[in-house]
Protein backbone atom coordinates (compact mmCIF):
# COMPACT_ATOMS: atom_id res chain seq x y z
CA UNK A 1 0.00 0.00 0.00
CA UNK A 2 1.19 3.23 -0.65
CA UNK A 3 1.82 6.17 1.73
CA UNK A 4 0.03 9.24 0.98
CA UNK A 5 2.13 11.72 0.96
CA UNK A 6 2.60 14.72 3.24
CA UNK A 7 2.80 18.02 2.03
CA UNK A 8 3.36 21.76 2.60
CA UNK A 9 1.47 25.07 1.32
CA UNK A 10 2.04 28.70 1.59
CA UNK A 11 -0.74 31.50 1.66
CA UNK A 12 -0.70 34.94 0.86
CA UNK A 13 -3.84 36.78 1.39
CA UNK A 14 -4.14 40.94 1.07
CA UNK A 15 -7.21 42.90 2.35
CA UNK A 16 -8.62 46.01 2.06
CA UNK A 17 -7.54 47.55 5.24
CA UNK A 18 -4.82 46.91 7.55
CA UNK A 19 -7.27 46.64 10.21
CA UNK A 20 -9.49 43.69 8.67
CA UNK A 21 -6.14 41.46 8.19
CA UNK A 22 -5.13 42.44 12.25
CA UNK A 23 -8.62 40.66 12.74
CA UNK A 24 -8.65 37.90 10.81
CA UNK A 25 -5.31 36.69 12.02
CA UNK A 26 -6.59 36.37 15.13
CA UNK A 27 -9.30 34.66 14.00
CA UNK A 28 -7.04 32.24 12.08
CA UNK A 29 -4.93 31.53 15.38
CA UNK A 30 -7.91 30.23 16.91
CA UNK A 31 -9.12 28.16 14.00
CA UNK A 32 -6.00 26.45 13.39
CA UNK A 33 -5.60 25.04 16.25
CA UNK A 34 -8.34 22.81 15.35
CA UNK A 35 -7.57 22.07 11.74
CA UNK A 36 -7.97 18.43 11.25
CA UNK A 37 -4.56 17.13 9.45
CA UNK A 38 -2.56 20.30 10.11
CA UNK A 39 0.62 19.22 11.50
CA UNK A 40 2.33 22.42 11.42
CA UNK A 41 1.75 26.04 11.19
CA UNK A 42 2.99 29.59 11.18
CA UNK A 43 1.04 32.91 10.88
CA UNK A 44 3.42 35.26 9.43
CA UNK A 45 3.36 39.50 8.53
CA UNK A 46 4.59 40.56 5.22
CA UNK A 47 7.51 42.97 4.37
CA UNK A 48 6.13 45.76 1.64
CA UNK A 49 5.88 44.85 -2.23
CA UNK A 50 8.87 42.43 -2.94
CA UNK A 51 11.36 43.95 -0.14
CA UNK A 52 13.04 41.66 1.93
CA UNK A 53 14.45 44.32 4.30
CA UNK A 54 12.85 46.11 7.11
CA UNK A 55 9.11 48.01 6.95
CA UNK A 56 5.96 45.94 6.54
CA UNK A 57 3.01 45.53 4.67
CA UNK A 58 0.24 45.54 7.43
CA UNK A 59 -2.94 44.71 5.03
CA UNK A 60 -0.99 41.49 3.67
CA UNK A 61 -0.33 38.45 5.97
CA UNK A 62 0.71 34.74 5.21
CA UNK A 63 0.53 31.22 6.31
CA UNK A 64 3.20 28.31 5.79
CA UNK A 65 1.84 25.01 7.10
CA UNK A 66 2.64 21.38 6.88
CA UNK A 67 -0.48 18.86 6.14
CA UNK A 68 -1.02 14.90 6.55
CA UNK A 69 -1.77 15.32 3.22
CA UNK A 70 -3.76 17.08 0.09
CA UNK A 71 -7.44 16.15 1.61
CA UNK A 72 -6.22 17.90 4.45
CA UNK A 73 -5.30 21.02 2.99
CA UNK A 74 -8.22 20.93 0.85
CA UNK A 75 -11.00 20.63 4.14
CA UNK A 76 -9.23 23.55 5.09
CA UNK A 77 -9.27 25.52 1.69
CA UNK A 78 -13.06 24.77 1.50
CA UNK A 79 -13.82 25.78 5.00
CA UNK A 80 -12.18 29.01 4.69
CA UNK A 81 -13.50 29.59 0.71
CA UNK A 82 -15.65 32.40 1.72
CA UNK A 83 -13.83 34.59 3.85
CA UNK A 84 -10.51 33.80 0.90
CA UNK A 85 -13.52 35.28 -1.42
CA UNK A 86 -14.26 37.95 0.47
CA UNK A 87 -10.14 39.29 0.62
CA UNK A 88 -8.61 41.78 -1.62
CA UNK A 89 -6.22 39.62 -3.16
CA UNK A 90 -5.33 35.64 -2.38
CA UNK A 91 -2.74 33.20 -3.43
CA UNK A 92 -1.46 29.73 -2.43
CA UNK A 93 0.71 26.93 -3.52
CA UNK A 94 0.79 23.52 -2.72
CA UNK A 95 4.70 22.25 -1.86
CA UNK A 96 6.85 18.92 -1.55
CA UNK A 97 10.26 18.54 -0.14
CA UNK A 98 13.31 18.71 -2.17
CA UNK A 99 15.58 19.15 0.12
CA UNK A 100 17.43 21.65 2.89
CA UNK A 101 18.11 21.96 6.81
CA UNK A 102 17.37 23.20 9.71
CA UNK A 103 14.18 23.47 11.59
CA UNK A 104 11.27 26.02 12.38
CA UNK A 105 10.90 26.46 16.47
CA UNK A 106 12.23 23.05 17.11
CA UNK A 107 9.80 21.26 13.90
CA UNK A 108 11.91 19.39 11.58
CA UNK A 109 9.80 20.27 8.07
CA UNK A 110 11.79 18.62 5.99
CA UNK A 111 12.04 15.45 7.72
CA UNK A 112 7.96 15.95 7.77
CA UNK A 113 7.62 16.76 4.20
CA UNK A 114 7.79 14.30 1.61
CA UNK A 115 10.48 14.48 -0.67
CA UNK A 116 9.52 14.76 -4.34
CA UNK A 117 10.96 10.98 -5.11
CA UNK A 118 7.66 10.16 -3.19
CA UNK A 119 5.35 10.90 -6.01
CA UNK A 120 7.74 9.91 -8.36
CA UNK A 121 9.24 13.49 -9.71
CA UNK A 122 12.73 13.60 -11.31
CA UNK A 123 15.13 15.42 -9.48
CA UNK A 124 16.60 17.25 -12.02
CA UNK A 125 16.88 20.87 -12.76
CA UNK A 126 13.84 21.60 -14.72
CA UNK A 127 10.61 23.39 -13.42
CA UNK A 128 9.75 25.89 -10.54
CA UNK A 129 11.77 25.84 -7.08
CA UNK A 130 10.25 27.11 -3.79
CA UNK A 131 13.03 28.76 -1.67
CA UNK A 132 12.08 28.98 2.35
CA UNK A 133 14.80 30.44 4.24
CA UNK A 134 14.06 31.21 8.10
CA UNK A 135 16.20 32.22 11.21
CA UNK A 136 16.14 33.13 14.40
CA UNK A 137 18.54 36.20 14.31
CA UNK A 138 20.63 36.71 17.76
CA UNK A 139 20.00 39.95 19.96
CA UNK A 140 23.64 40.78 19.64
CA UNK A 141 23.73 40.06 15.64
CA UNK A 142 20.81 41.90 14.87
CA UNK A 143 22.05 45.21 13.83
CA UNK A 144 24.95 43.54 11.54
CA UNK A 145 22.27 41.20 9.84
CA UNK A 146 19.95 44.50 9.30
CA UNK A 147 22.79 46.37 7.72
CA UNK A 148 23.47 43.42 5.59
CA UNK A 149 19.91 42.89 4.77
CA UNK A 150 20.08 46.22 2.29
CA UNK A 151 22.61 44.97 -0.22
CA UNK A 152 21.48 41.56 -0.57
CA UNK A 153 17.84 41.99 -0.61
CA UNK A 154 19.27 44.26 -4.05
CA UNK A 155 21.32 41.52 -5.49
CA UNK A 156 18.12 39.43 -4.95
CA UNK A 157 15.64 41.73 -6.81
CA UNK A 158 17.93 41.33 -9.69
CA UNK A 159 18.22 37.90 -9.71
CA UNK A 160 18.17 35.95 -13.17
CA UNK A 161 15.33 33.45 -12.89
CA UNK A 162 13.63 34.94 -9.65
CA UNK A 163 9.77 34.55 -10.34
CA UNK A 164 8.88 36.24 -6.89
CA UNK A 165 10.02 36.40 -3.50
CA UNK A 166 8.06 38.12 -0.39
CA UNK A 167 9.79 39.10 3.38
CA UNK A 168 7.69 37.68 6.15
CA UNK A 169 7.96 37.21 9.87
CA UNK A 170 6.69 35.90 13.52
CA UNK A 171 8.18 39.30 14.88
CA UNK A 172 9.40 42.53 13.23
CA UNK A 173 12.53 42.11 14.90
CA UNK A 174 14.93 38.56 14.98
CA UNK A 175 12.37 35.59 13.55
CA UNK A 176 12.37 36.06 9.82
CA UNK A 177 12.06 34.69 6.98
CA UNK A 178 11.80 35.07 2.91
CA UNK A 179 9.28 32.90 0.68
CA UNK A 180 10.67 32.73 -2.48
CA UNK A 181 9.98 31.41 -6.15
CA UNK A 182 12.46 30.41 -8.84
CA UNK A 183 12.10 29.45 -12.75
CA UNK A 184 14.33 26.72 -11.80
CA UNK A 185 17.31 24.62 -9.47
CA UNK A 186 19.89 26.32 -11.34
CA UNK A 187 18.78 29.84 -11.31
CA UNK A 188 18.12 29.19 -7.83
CA UNK A 189 21.37 28.40 -7.11
CA UNK A 190 23.13 30.83 -9.23
CA UNK A 191 22.21 33.41 -7.03
CA UNK A 192 22.96 31.11 -3.57
CA UNK A 193 26.04 30.39 -4.40
CA UNK A 194 27.16 33.31 -7.33
CA UNK A 195 25.88 36.59 -5.55
CA UNK A 196 28.81 38.14 -4.17
CA UNK A 197 26.78 40.45 -1.29
CA UNK A 198 24.58 36.96 -0.32
CA UNK A 199 27.43 34.62 -0.53
CA UNK A 200 29.10 37.13 1.95
CA UNK A 201 26.38 37.23 4.29
CA UNK A 202 26.21 33.37 4.40
CA UNK A 203 29.68 33.18 5.41
CA UNK A 204 29.50 35.73 7.70
CA UNK A 205 26.19 34.12 9.47
CA UNK A 206 28.05 30.95 10.29
CA UNK A 207 31.63 32.87 11.40
CA UNK A 208 29.84 35.65 13.49
CA UNK A 209 26.80 32.82 14.57
CA UNK A 210 23.63 35.46 13.55
CA UNK A 211 21.46 32.77 14.22
CA UNK A 212 20.18 30.61 16.81
CA UNK A 213 17.95 28.52 14.76
CA UNK A 214 17.64 28.40 10.97
CA UNK A 215 16.06 26.66 8.12
CA UNK A 216 16.72 26.69 4.34
CA UNK A 217 14.15 24.43 2.65
CA UNK A 218 13.55 23.93 -0.87
CA UNK A 219 10.09 22.50 -2.27
CA UNK A 220 8.51 21.66 -5.72
CA UNK A 221 5.69 23.27 -6.10
CA UNK A 222 2.74 21.31 -8.16
CA UNK A 223 -0.08 23.54 -8.04
CA UNK A 224 -0.86 27.11 -6.99
CA UNK A 225 -4.13 29.02 -7.57
CA UNK A 226 -5.11 32.99 -7.04
CA UNK A 227 -3.61 36.12 -7.41
CA UNK A 228 -0.07 37.52 -6.02
CA UNK A 229 0.24 40.96 -7.18
CA UNK A 230 -2.37 40.87 -9.71
CA UNK A 231 -0.75 37.44 -11.00
CA UNK A 232 0.06 34.05 -10.47
CA UNK A 233 4.39 33.99 -10.54
CA UNK A 234 3.77 29.93 -11.26
CA UNK A 235 1.20 30.32 -14.28
CA UNK A 236 3.25 30.28 -17.05
CA UNK A 237 5.41 27.27 -15.42
CA UNK A 238 2.70 24.54 -15.80
CA UNK A 239 1.92 24.60 -12.29
CA UNK A 240 -0.95 26.82 -11.71
CA UNK A 241 -4.96 25.69 -11.48
CA UNK A 242 -6.46 27.47 -14.26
Amino acid sequence: MTAVPRIASFHLTRDERALTAMARLGRDRRRLRRVDGLLFWRLLGTGAGSSTGPGADLSRTALFAVWEDDAALDGFLDATRTQRERAREDWHVRLRGAGGHGTWRGFDVLGVVDDVAVSGDDHDDAGPIAMVTRANVRVRAWRRFRAASGVVDAELAAAEGLLAVVGVGEAPIGRLATFSLWRDLHSMRAFADGGPHHRDVVRRTRTEQWYGEELFARFRPYASSGSWDGRDPLADTGTSIP
